[in-house]
């Protein structure tokens, strides 16, 4: 039986250079693995991501655990080339930047969760340290928002004045004696991390040695989710990345609007009063078009027998036709087919008035199936699309047989 894994991280979290032997090949589901003697890497574990790095030459596309405590290294594919045997002594190097940011996002999540309890009284129940987006879920449904903001503010404070944090595996004694913020999930060889001052909690994740290495916590918002609070956060490098990347959306935006970035708030307010009054004069226009358009196709309803109109409006779409339409079929027993031309195809309506009994809908089925368009609806109204190149006159009068 293959023993425990000696993690070497435990010791020394920015350990990222080491030697192991293998000791045995295993599987994690389904996947072969190598085991050795002591590893530095990471296992995927307590909603911490797995490191990634090099072991022997190879590249380390994921590392598990299993419940014995037999950390799993799963190799990328290699050709032909077998594992490593037994006995093997291997070299191992971690993706320093992974690493680092991960222990970053993990200090940073038991610090706000930390300061989530002293300032709004909201336990943490899971966390989950994503590859893009980390949450911790708290037991209220509702979280103030403000409160959330001062814990935020507590965390960053206790970044600034740069503590140590231990991590530790303390006696059956000792244990007792601390103030731990939640239960330990497991009961041997309990580990526990120790932010001066600030929190105490069991965890064998990798963390910073001191609160300064965090470098900031910053809150991203906060939601409901399953009936609890969820608080999204980043920390670290990643929290820094994602700063300067808005950073520089922000400048270009400045330039986009010849204005310094912190006026642009006042440049988009600005245009979105001007898209209002553009959008509100545009349909003042369109009315306006469509009202002329109507008079000028109410004419050739007055003049059919059949009280029809058939007509194609060039770069009308389907608001367009409606509001055509509308104008046009307040007039009992008039009959509108009309269609606009754009370049995605023609869209078609057709709608009657009060005491007409031409069928729309069926009309509209045959008229699709006949091109190759698509369409239906009511007997008093149907929508549709048809290729761009149709004659809807042409196509209306032989369907009709005029």
């Amino acid at each position: 039986m293959t023993t425990a894994t000696e993690r070497l991280y435990y010791a020394d979290p920015f350990l990222t250079h080491f030697t192991g032997h293998v000791v045995a090949h295993g599987t994690w589901n389904g996947q072969p693995s190598v085991v050795l003697d002591r590893t530095a890497f990471y296992p995927e574990a307590g909603g911490q991501m797995a490191d990634r790095g090099v072991l022997g030459g190879r590249a380390v596309r994921d590392v598990q655990v299993d419940d014995a405590g037999v950390v799993h290294h799963l190799l990328e594919p290699a050709g032909d080339t077998p594992l490593p045997a037994p006995g093997t002594a291997l070299t191992g190097d971690i993706e320093p930047v992974r690493r680092r940011i991960h222990m970053a996002l993990h200090t940073g999540q038991h610090m706000l969760s930390c300061a989530l309890v002293n300032v709004a009284q909201a336990h943490t129940v899971s966390s989950r340290l994503g590859e893009t987006v980390c949450t911790i879920d708290v037991d209220l449904d509702v979280l103030d928002e403000r409160l959330v903001a001062e814990a935020e503010a507590q965390v960053n404070a206790l970044i600034d004045a740069d503590v140590p944090i231990r991590s530790f595996f303390p006696t059956p004694e000792e244990l007792a004696a601390l103030p731990l913020r939640r239960a330990p999930k497991v009961t041997d060889n309990i580990r526990v991390v120790q932010i001066a001052g600030h929190d105490v909690s069991p965890c064998g994740g990798t963390h910073c040695t001191r609160s300064g290495q965090v470098g900031l916590v910053r809150v991203l918002g906060v939601e409901r989710y399953k009936g609890k609070g969820r608080v999204f956060f980043s920390a670290g490098g990643r929290a820094r990345s994602e700063l300067w990347q808005e950073a520089a959306t922000l400048r270009a935006l400045a330039r986009g609007f010849s204005c310094a970035p912190l006026e642009v708030p006042t440049s988009v307010d600005k245009l979105r009063r001007d898209l209002t009054e553009a959008r509100e004069a545009l349909g003042a226009a369109r009315a306006k078009l469509a009202e002329a358009t109507a008079a000028e196709l109410a004419g050739q309803l007055e003049r059919s027998p059949e009280r029809r109109v058939v007509a194609v409006l060039e770069g009308a779409g389907p608001e367009e036709l409606r509001s055509v339409a509308a104008r046009l079929t307040n007039r009992p027993g008039a009959v509108v087919l009309l269609a606009g031309r754009s370049p995605e195809g023609l869209a078609v309506l057709l709608s009657r008035g009060a005491g007409a009994t031409f069928g729309c809908g069926a009309f509209l089925k045959r008229a699709a199936e006949a091109v190759g368009g698509r369409g239906g609806g009511r007997p008093e109204h149907a929508e549709g699309r048809l290729p761009p190149q149709t004659d809807w006159p042409a196509l209306v009068a032989s369907l009709l047989g005029t």
